[in-house]
């Protein structure tokens, strides 16, 4: 499937997870908070189509991260009930299992955010701003940790004006230390996607090398 279907597929199904998690969200001002940069980032990508799509694969990625947002979203991330499904589907507790003590969902969210976003802000570096090399990838890294502080900014501007009702928004659940390990944990991913990309890169050059010898016998 080529960038344009796969934009356009990807766009359906956003649209239809996104449509079906408005029903009844546990809390309709977080979901909608939660849902404005969502919204801005769509209508960005629908209006820039033309001159610029992602690969395939980074149209996958970023739809997979805005699924799973779109679930933190209706349920509000501090009590996305994934403990009760692991209950129900395979008969353990994973917050037993690991010794949690708060709702890890946002976590994970933010741990994800770096693995799944860096390599398609990677391929906007190196097509749009030129860079190549190891630099595409660290612009990229860079680019996690600024959206990742800025969101944490953003984050504590709902809370200045909100007061109390931005504890669902803000989903700290208690820990004076969330905002740093929401951004230590998008830096850790990232290092991480970046680091298996370089490896696959690496199996992959020596594998051609060999056929472009073999080739030429």
């Amino acid at each position: 499937m080529d960038e344009r279907k796969t934009f356009a597929a990807c766009s359906a199904i956003l649209l239809v997870v996104m449509a079906a998690l408005a029903v009844s969200p546990v809390e309709r001002g977080t979901w909608l908070m939660e849902n404005a940069v969502v919204a801005l980032f769509l209508a960005t990508l629908w209006a820039t189509r033309r001159w610029f799509r992602f690969s395939a694969g980074n149209y996958g990625l970023i739809t997979l991260f805005l699924v799973l947002h779109e679930i933190g979203a209706h349920y509000t991330y501090s009590r996305v009930p994934y403990d009760a499904w692991a209950r129900q589907l395979a008969g353990f507790s994973i917050d037993e299992l690991f010794g949690w003590q708060r709702n890890q969902y946002d976590r994970l969210l933010h741990l994800l955010y770096g693995v799944l976003l860096v390599l398609p802000l990677r391929e906007l570096c190196r097509r749009v701003a030129g860079l190549r090399g190891v630099w595409a990838g660290f612009f990229a890294f860079a680019l996690i940790l600024a959206s990742s502080m800025i969101y944490e900014l953003i984050e504590w501007g709902a809370a200045e004006v909100l007061g109390d009702g931005s504890d669902l928004f803000l989903g700290t659940q208690g820990d004076p230390w969330d905002a740093q390990k929401d951004m230590a944990l998008a830096l850790l991913g990232a290092l991480m996607a970046l680091a298996l990309a370089a490896l696959a890169a690496g199996r992959r050059t020596p594998d051609a090398g060999r056929r472009t010898l073999a080739a030429g016998r």
